[in-house]
């Protein structure tokens, strides 16, 4: 639910501006409220989830998800929307933030490795699955259904976690880190706006300016308040191992420079080869089909693997994939980016379990929240940072390409020749591969076995003793 509904909305937009109304950015405001709130708070809450149970967030961040989903279905104007949209980011972060802290604490050894898989293969479809689905989903039934759908799940998934999960906390806890949380979020959220809005305002107004400016202040902020702390919300102390921030940048690389791509994708499809948003989905399944599939069918050999290797492993194959899309013309068909989707499939598939791995690993158990919130913070983080600025890469080099011989622009995107649109997805796509080659250089260099935290075999992970 929650990745889907990142990409969801995008195919539905022509659909909810006809029967509710709004201009443009308030349609983009439909996208930015839920992807904001999602983003800024997951840090927020994985280190609220240590502190007062992991399940408790959860089942809290699924209430809320669920009704903010209803009051988006039930929408009768775009102002509604919006706020209904930003509050289900709201509760969406609670379910991110906990949901790898959830596996880490319930599962151990090989039985952890198989719950990875599946998470990683649902986070993997899901964030390539998303236009698909909005695509069905409105041509079916309308745009109110891709919000009313989440009902009856959120409702089953509150259900079965109440009856089946257990409620562990960092007993050493005392507090809240308040100042961390103001801090941090608000930074977040306000580099964020910034991204998203600095080709409507300007990249040199003063709101744009004042935003990153003020973005800067509070994470120096945030910085001082956590070396104070003695239980932070975010230990700083976990850039000193290398293998940390291997897989930071390997998770960043992999929602900057990979998942931030697909939409795009889809925009070549329905914007330049013409198709409907349910034929769009469908002609990405050679790489939706593989990135649930892959973790599945491989666990058992990359359990045996560094997860080091695994996970550069599939990030030069994504990287490879987006390469191999590289190259598109005027004439290529949807088939041209099959080689590419497949690899992508592929190395998605292996790398989301690898930075799972990863991430619950150079943290001691009972800090498996703020592990979690810090690995999905950073893909959150990077897919909605990656929509924004390659939206603005894509933006000039459209209307750069467009321009007539004699300096004239063409009359803006839905003029833009199929030459300069097919000549920005490529820039996009060469882009892209750069970015996922540095996160496999990243995990391949940094990422070490003795920086892993060793838990003892025996105990529940999660249960652990830990020092206070």
């Amino acid at each position: 639910m929650l990745l889907v509904d990142i990409m969801i909305v995008q195919v539905a937009l022509p659909t909810i501006q006809r029967q509710v109304g709004g201009g443009f950015t308030d349609l983009q405001w439909v996208i930015d409220a839920y992807a904001l709130t999602l983003a800024a708070f997951i840090l927020t809450f994985g280190s609220i989830a240590d502190r007062v149970g992991r399940k408790r967030v959860f089942i809290g961040g699924v209430a809320v998800f669920t009704l903010a989903s209803l009051l988006c279905g039930a929408a009768d104007g775009i102002d509604m929307l919006i706020a209904a949209r930003a509050l289900q980011g709201f509760g969406g972060a609670a379910m991110f933030a906990t949901g790898l802290a959830l596996i880490g604490q319930e599962f151990q050894g090989s039985e952890r490795g198989k719950a990875i898989a599946v998470w990683g293969a649902t986070v993997g479809f899901a964030a390539a699955a998303g236009p698909l689905a909005g695509g069905g989903l409105t041509d079916a039934f309308g745009w109110r259904w891709i919000f009313l759908v989440n009902g009856p799940i959120g409702l089953v998934t509150v259900v079965v976690a109440a009856r089946q999960m257990v409620n562990v906390k960092d007993r050493c806890a005392r507090r809240l880190d308040w100042a961390g949380l103001i801090t941090f979020s608000g930074a977040l959220f306000a580099a964020m706006l910034a991204l998203m809005r600095g080709t409507e305002l300007g990249w040199e107004s003063k709101p744009i300016v004042g935003l990153f400016i003020g973005s800067a202040l509070l994470i120096a902020a945030f910085v001082s308040v956590e070396l104070s702390q003695s239980r932070p919300m975010l230990d700083l102390s976990l850039f000193r191992k290398p293998a940390f921030v291997g897989v930071s940048i390997a998770t960043l690389a992999i929602g900057v420079g990979l998942f931030a791509v697909f939409p795009f994708i889809s925009l070549y499809l329905q914007s330049d080869l013409g198709y409907s948003p349910l034929v769009g989905g469908l002609c990405l399944l050679p790489s939706t089909v593989l990135i649930f599939v892959v973790p599945l069918a491989t666990r058992s050999l990359v359990e045996r693997l560094s997860p080091r290797v695994v996970l550069a492993a599939g990030l030069t194959t994504s990287a490879a994939g987006l390469a191999a899309m590289h190259g598109l013309t005027v004439g290529s068909s949807w088939t041209a980016l099959v080689p590419g989707l497949l690899l992508t499939g592929v190395g998605i598939g292996l790398a989301n379990p690898a930075i799972a791995r990863i991430a619950l690993g150079v943290v001691p158990p009972w800090r498996a929240g703020m592990a979690s919130g810090i690995s999905n913070t950073f893909r959150i983080g990077g897919l909605a940072t990656g929509v924004a600025v390659l939206g603005v890469v894509f933006e000039d080099h459209l209307a750069s390409a467009s321009r007539t011989p004699a300096g004239s622009p063409h009359g803006g995107f839905a003029a833009a020749s199929p030459e300069a649109f097919v000549s920005s997805i490529n820039l996009i796509l060469v882009i892209g591969t750069a970015l996922v080659v540095v996160g496999a250089f990243a995990a391949f260099v940094l990422v070490r076995s003795r920086d892993f935290h060793q838990s003892p075999a025996t105990q529940r992970s999660g249960l652990a003793p830990q020092p206070c």
